[in-house]
């Protein structure tokens, strides 16, 4: 675990989003940073297909970057990326 440093504005934008869906700072942030990092990693897909992938991920046993980066398209042109996670520990 780390310390990210962040601007006040977002520290307030964290606590507004985190209370307002019953999370905490800290989880609205890890969220905040999965959704924005698979949205560069998979810039076709819509903020709802992402939000499917997490949870596809967590039913799979967790959110692994490294799978999730490797993860390309389904090969039928599919929206819906055909992808494998696992849990890192």
């Amino acid at each position: 675990m780390g310390i990210v440093k962040i601007s006040d504005q977002m520290h307030e934008n964290l606590r507004i989003a985190s209370n307002a869906l019953s999370r905490s700072i800290n989880s609205q942030a890890e969220h905040w940073m999965r959704v924005g990092m698979l949205a560069e990693l998979h810039p076709e897909l819509s903020h709802s297909q992402i939000c499917q992938m997490l949870i596809r991920a967590e039913q799979s046993g967790g959110f692994d970057l490294a799978v999730l980066a490797q993860a390309l398209p389904s090969a039928d042109g599919g929206s819906k990326p055909s992808v494998q996670v696992r849990r890192v520990q």
